[in-house]
């Protein structure tokens, strides 16, 4: 579907077809199953550390729900993307409108950017839990943690939004498809035929701005971090606190490189497939989606005994149950 704009002979279409990965188009069968099973495993992995954060009321402490906060945002980056893509390979129906996949693409840039986010969140419970643990309880109470989350949350709508307004304004005329699974931003701006100059400076100006920004508050927060938990005398105290860390650093590690890698492949591989690309895409959002509960449920005591014991206690209801 098309507009024609003051009845010239340009038109700019308001409705898309996505293909997503075309060079293997033929095999859409082996990606729905393994699109499917990755989704079955994100969803089952985050599900159960947020369920076990829930349930434990040992657990109901800042650190754990923002954990738990964290993870729930990697089941809805995953949702955003992973099912209409599952019906478009199933059914062959792979039509958006422009307000759908503007839509789309706010979702998948809010949720990732809500992600980093959240750790900046994580790295100032942490900061405060161990630089000031005495102040700790009246510090981080329920209010401010809130507060916090709803900041992070407006922070990652005020950066998306520009670009998403940018994006609604561009005529596209080139063609009405979109190579690729979602409506990423630069996969749009293939299909402009104006001048897309100011949404690049933008989208490229935000990414830097955030990145820096964001490297340098967790780079000065976990610097300090560090430097006073070697300051702790009780070693169990030290181990615990580095620990904690540790994993944090891990999830920060995930989530950034992983951006940051996606990124420069992209720009240096600029002869490789379209495939590719939808690789490195798919790549950066949803590796940390499956890597995350990963981490937290192996590394975070606290939660692999829960873990653990819910694991048990299904095993032992299983064998009450057999004849």
């Amino acid at each position: 579907m098309a507009v024609w704009n003051n009845g010239s002979s340009n038109i700019s279409y308001t409705s898309f077809i996505l293909v997503g990965f075309p060079g293997i188009w033929e095999s859409r069968a082996f990606l729905v199953l393994a699109f499917l099973s990755l989704y079955l495993v994100i969803v089952t992995a985050n599900g159960l550390v947020i369920h076990t954060v829930v349930v434990q009321r040992t657990l109901h402490q800042p650190m754990y729900l923002l954990i738990a906060l964290l993870l729930a945002v990697n089941i809805c980056s995953a949702t955003t993307v992973i099912p209409a893509m599952l019906f478009s390979f199933s059914t062959n129906f792979n039509h958006i409108s422009l307000a759908r996949c503007l839509g789309q693409m706010f979702c998948i840039y809010f949720l990732v950017l809500f992600d980093c986010n959240i750790l900046l969140v994580m790295a100032l419970d942490r900061f405060v839990a161990i630089c000031y643990p005495l102040r700790y309880p009246e510090i981080v109470t329920s209010q401010f943690l809130t507060g916090l989350v709803g900041m992070a949350a407006a922070r990652s709508s005020g950066t998306v939004a520009p670009l998403v307004v940018l994006a609604s304004r561009v005529r596209f005329c080139r063609t009405n498809v979109i190579h690729h699974f979602a409506c990423e931003h630069m996969a749009l701006m293939k299909l402009s035929c104006g001048d897309i100059s100011l949404n690049k400076r933008v989208g490229l100006a935000l990414r830097i701005f955030n990145r820096v920004f964001d490297m340098l508050l967790l780079g000065a927060s976990y610097s300090r971090i560090i430097h006073a938990a070697f300051r702790i005398s009780s070693g169990g105290a030290r181990s615990k606190a580095l620990n904690t860390c540790g994993s944090h650093l891990l999830v920060i590690f995930t989530i950034y490189s992983s951006t940051i890698t996606s990124s420069i492949v992209y720009r240096v591989a600029r002869t490789a497939s379209q495939d590719i690309h939808n690789l490195l895409s798919a790549f950066y959002l949803l590796l940390p989606c499956l890597v995350n509960p990963i981490i937290y449920g192996a590394r975070t005591k606290e939660i692999r005994q829960h873990l653990a014991a819910l694991f048990q206690q299904a095993k032992s209801q299983n064998h009450t149950e057999k004849p």
